[in-house]
């Protein structure tokens, strides 16, 4: 007897929002090509409205500057009458950076850039990112976009005591190092979670770096926006700094980040190279030089993020002694990272977002190991 056909999967449904006639027709036809559904376009969030709430959309690709209301306030529009996954569709600039990792902070899930030259070239472009940035926003957990998603769970976590401040560690080169060092791997959803977790932590944490999936300008201003709202330092890692505590480094879009030991010291290395599972920075560049050079004086942290960028890397950590974490999949916005690192074995423990800053004040106040 033959098998009835399954039932058809529904197609994602889109709606484009730019003041030029032109990307709009761009970001449109790549859509469908990408078999996503693209409902309707609009010039600019006023004559979105009526469109949306004719056919409300599973996504919406939102332009950031446009005249009568700005992508950020219909940002919030949305996110207060219906909340929606969104896509930011932002120019490849400082201003755009910006704009655009504060829309992330109000709840948009990810974001496309667009260069000021060549523009039509990019936009026909498949590869662009725009199809699979839509997909995953679709798929997305919303409710882990939420301002200060981590709060209630941290108020829930049990309370952990602060380590103890730490002098630095001397200038004079050693053959062994006591040094904590952290390393964080986040991509999708990344910048609220970031935020969560270092806002929650004193300025004795021990020194971090950090990849988070970005190009160049982005991280810039991302760096700059944590280190304003966090009792540590945060910069743009610069080839040769220090880890040291109570510094955060995060990788700069379009290079890798690796850890490197100089006597008893650990500084970076940021240097250009061929993308590494897509992407540049890697997680798995930066969690394999750690596992290297800082084995059981580690801890690992990986979060939310689309493919499985960081898991082998955290593996790797894990076999040479580090404690590592993956953020649960009720918390992140894509369960895509933390998922792939967990099946491989390589987090030893599966937590909340907002249980993570407690958990890495536990391990950092636990003596290390010597290499």
């Amino acid at each position: 007897m033959a098998t009835p056909p399954s039932a058809a999967v529904p197609r994602i449904t889109a709606m484009v929002v730019d003041d030029s006639a032109v990307v709009r027709k761009h970001l449109a036809d790549l859509l469908q090509a990408g078999g996503i559904e693209v409902i309707a376009t609009a010039s600019d969030p006023l004559f979105a409205w009526p469109k949306m709430a004719a056919r409300w959309p599973d996504v919406v690709v939102l332009d950031v500057e446009m005249p009568r209301m700005d992508g950020i306030s219909f940002l919030r529009k949305i996110m207060a009458e219906r909340p929606t996954p969104v896509v930011m569709c932002s120019t490849l600039t400082e201003k755009g950076a910006t704009t655009t990792l504060q829309a992330l902070s109000e709840g948009a899930v990810s974001f496309v850039t667009k260069p000021k030259l060549g523009l039509r070239e990019f936009l026909s472009d498949p590869s662009n990112g725009l199809v699979a940035s839509v997909r995953a926003a679709a798929a997305s957990n919303l409710r882990a976009m939420r301002p200060r998603v981590a709060t209630a769970a941290a108020a829930a976590a049990p309370p952990t005591p602060a380590p103890a401040a730490r002098p630095p560690a001397s200038a004079g080169a050693m053959a062994v190092t006591t040094d904590r060092v952290v390393a964080v791997g986040s991509s999708t959803g990344g910048v609220q979670a970031i935020e969560a977790l270092l806002t929650a932590l004193p300025r004795t944490t021990p020194g971090m770096v950090i990849v988070q999936h970005m190009p160049e300008r982005f991280t810039a201003a991302l760096a700059e926006r944590l280190n304003s709202l966090c009792a540590m330092e945060v910069k743009e890692a610069a080839d040769g700094d220090r880890v040291v505590d109570g510094r955060v480094l995060i990788a700069p879009g379009g290079r890798h980040m690796q850890l490197q030991r100089s006597g008893a010291q650990y500084v970076v290395s940021v240097r250009d190279g061929p993308l590494v599972n897509r992407h540049k920075p890697s997680v798995d560049v930066l969690f394999k030089s750690v596992a290297h050079c800082a084995g059981a004086n580690a801890m690992g942290i990986i979060l939310t993020g689309m493919g499985d960028d960081g898991a082998r890397g955290l593996r790797e950590m894990r076999d040479a002694g580090a404690r590592t974490a993956a953020q649960d999949e009720a918390s992140s916005v894509v369960y895509g990272m933390p998922r792939e690192a967990v099946r491989l074995g390589a987090a030893e423990a599966v937590l909340p977002l907002g249980h993570i800053a407690g958990w890495l004040q536990q391990q950092a106040a636990i003596k290390c190991a010597l290499p």
